[in-house]
């Protein structure tokens, strides 16, 4: 291979890896797509809100909030739900989706009990 090709190739395969924040899959043949062992169950996540990270979820969007700059999403994939915020602006609500979002906790003290959230931004 000549080497203008090799950094053609390298250029592409950084694109396509680079553009996979999130990914809308209601135009994928049914809602089976997913990135099989990469997924995480929401009740997953909720269950382990001191251990924050990087995750994959998928799931139908329940309600969409505008923000300021950003969207969030309420995501639902039959083992909980999930709020997540992001850029991407096009998704509709029943539509499955797919992001890769950082996990994190928002504490809300009120009256010396606890009602914090977890939810993902995306990444």
């Amino acid at each position: 291979m000549n080497y203008k090709l090799k950094i053609g190739i390298s250029l592409l395969l950084m694109l396509l890896l680079c553009g996979c924040g999130a990914l809308n899959s209601s135009n994928l043949q049914g809602n089976k797509f997913g990135f099989g062992s990469n997924v995480t169950e929401i009740k997953t996540i909720q269950a382990k809100r001191e251990k924050l990270g990087t995750v994959y979820v998928q799931g139908k969007v329940e309600r969409k909030v505008p923000l300021l700059q950003r969207q969030a999403y309420l995501i639902n994939d039959s083992t909980g739900k999930i709020w997540i915020v992001t850029n991407q602006g096009n998704v509709k609500e029943g539509e499955s989706f797919v992001m890769r979002g950082k996990i994190l906790y928002q504490s809300i003290p009120i009256a010396n009990q606890e009602f914090g959230e977890v939810y993902l931004e995306e990444e």
